[in-house]
């Protein structure tokens, strides 16, 4: 029986989706909900739209409290009882696979609910896979959920 579950969103069609899931399987469970998002403050690219990194991050750090918001709201109207977290990754070497499974840990989580893109080829060698990266290290069970076919 799972009593605390974690679920990670990034605004995505396919992070909805898990959160859809993390939802249905928290009201059937009767557990409550922990809503994660994470910020990668230390790789922040500068580009012509946003010269200063400051500004990059706050745009970020915004948008995910609004992801969040959105998440919490939706479970809530679901009658579930649900926490968000902003994950800020401030140290070089921490990925986001790596701090979506330390709050997994902290919280304590039973089960970690993540969407999967289904990247292959040169996408996933560019873009690379939090949802890997969970697999690979995660120490609870996991969920992960595909995007639409």
């Amino acid at each position: 029986m799972y009593k605390h579950i974690l679920v990670a969103v990034d605004g995505s069609d396919t992070s909805d989706r898990a959160l859809h899931e993390a939802i249905n399987l928290a009201k059937d469970q009767q557990a409550i909900l922990r809503i994660v998002y994470a910020v990668d403050e230390v790789n922040i690219n500068v580009s012509p739209e946003f010269p200063n990194p400051t500004e990059i991050e706050q745009a970020w750090t915004d948008a995910g409290r609004e992801i969040l918001d959105k998440a919490q709201n939706s479970a809530r109207a679901a009658g579930i009882k649900a926490e968000t977290r902003l994950l800020e990754i401030d140290k070089l070497g921490v990925r986001t696979a790596d701090a979506i499974i330390q709050e997994a840990k902290t919280w304590p989580a039973d089960l970690l609910v993540a969407g999967t893109h289904g990247r292959s080829g040169l996408s996933h060698l560019l873009m690379g896979s939090v949802a890997e990266g969970i697999v690979r290290i995660c120490p609870v069970p996991i969920l992960l959920i595909r995007a639409k076919q």
